[in-house]
C-alpha cells in the first residue's frame, strides 16, 4: 500500500475503523469520509502515530451528491487522484416495506449507491491515466436471502453487486479492477436494530459454519487483499465474508 491514495467512505464506522488503520499501517494515505463526529474522533485518536501512511478526514455529506463531487474534485487536485476507492458508507433504516415512502427509498439509494457512483466517476480519469485502479464495493449478506424490513437497504446492496460486474467489464482494459465484499453478520451498531440481541447472536452462530462471530479485522484483511497489487487478475467478483453462512 505504500504510496497509494485511498478514498474510503464510511471509514470511521464499525467495520471501517480497523480497515483504515490496517491500510495506514501498510503505508497508504487514507481519505476517510465520515460525518459522525464521535466516530471520526475515535478514528483520529486511533490513527495517531500508526504510520507509515497517513489519515485525512473529510466530513462530506453523501446525501448531497453535488457537494460531494465538489469535495472529491478538490481532494483529487490535492492528492493527484485516488488509486483505490472503497464504497462502504451506508444507511439501513428498518421497517415494513409498505411503511417506507418513495423518498425514503431514494435516500437509501442516494447514500448507499449514488454516492459511490459519484466517487467512481470522479476517480476514474486519474486511474485510467495511471493504468491502475482498485474499486471495492461493500455489499451485504442480505442480498443472498433477503431480509425482512430492510428492502431499501437490500436493493441498494444488490445494486452495488450489479455495478461491480458492469464496471469490471468496462474498466478492465484500463488496468482498473472492481470487486465487491459481502460481509455477513458482524457485531456493530447495525445490529442494534434487532429487538432480541441474544437471540440474534444465537441465530447467527447456528447459521454459520465457523462458530464465532466475525470481527472487523476479518473485513479489513479482505479489503486489503482486493486493494493489493497482487490481486490484479481478480475482477468482477463478490467475496462473501460470513463464516460460511452463505456459500456462493
Amino acid at each position: 500500500m505504500k504510496g497509494r491514495t485511498i478514498l474510503y467512505t464510511g471509514a470511521a464506522g464499525g467495520l471501517g475503523l480497523d480497515t483504515t488503520l490496517l491500510l495506514i499501517e501498510r503505508g497508504a494515505t487514507v481519505i476517510a469520509v465520515d460525518n459522525d463526529p464521535a466516530k471520526v474522533a475515535r478514528l483520529t485518536e486511533a490513527a495517531a502515530g500508526k504510520g507509515p501512511g497517513r489519515l485525512i478526514v473529510s466530513t462530506a455529506d453523501l446525501s448531497d451528491l453535488a457537494s460531494f463531487r465538489t469535495t472529491l474534485d478538490a481532494l483529487i487536485a490535492e492528492q493527484d487522484g485516488f488509486d483505490i476507492v472503497i464504497n462502504n458508507a451506508a444507511i439501513y433504516p428498518s421497517k415494513p416495506f409498505e411503511d417506507f415512502t418513495i423518498e425514503e427509498h431514494q435516500r437509501v439509494q442516494r447514500i448507499n449507491v449514488d454516492a459511490g457512483i459519484v466517487a467512481v466517476q470522479a476517480a476514474l480519469p486519474a486511474m485510467r491515466a495511471k493504468g491502475f485502479g482498485r474499486i471495492i464495493n461493500i455489499s451485504s449478506i442480505t442480498i443472498s436471502g433477503g431480509w425482512a424490513n430492510l428492502s431499501p437497504y437490500v436493493a441498494s446492496k444488490g445494486a452495488l453487486v450489479g455495478l461491480t460486474r458492469a464496471w469490471a467489464r468496462e474498466f478492465g482494459p484500463d488496468g482498473v479492477t472492481v470487486n465487491a465484499i459481502a460481509p455477513g453478520a458482524f457485531p456493530t451498531d447495525a445490529e442494534k436494530i434487532h429487538p432480541d440481541p441474544e437471540g440474534y447472536d444465537r441465530m447467527v452462530l447456528d447459521a454459520q459454519a465457523v462458530k464465532r462471530r466475525g470481527t472487523a479485522a476479518d473485513i479489513a484483511h479482505a479489503i486489503a487483499f482486493f486493494a493489493a497489487d497482487e490481486a490484479g487478475f481478480i475482477t468482477g467478483q463478490t467475496l462473501h465474508v460470513n463464516g460460511g453462512w452463505v456459500m456462493a
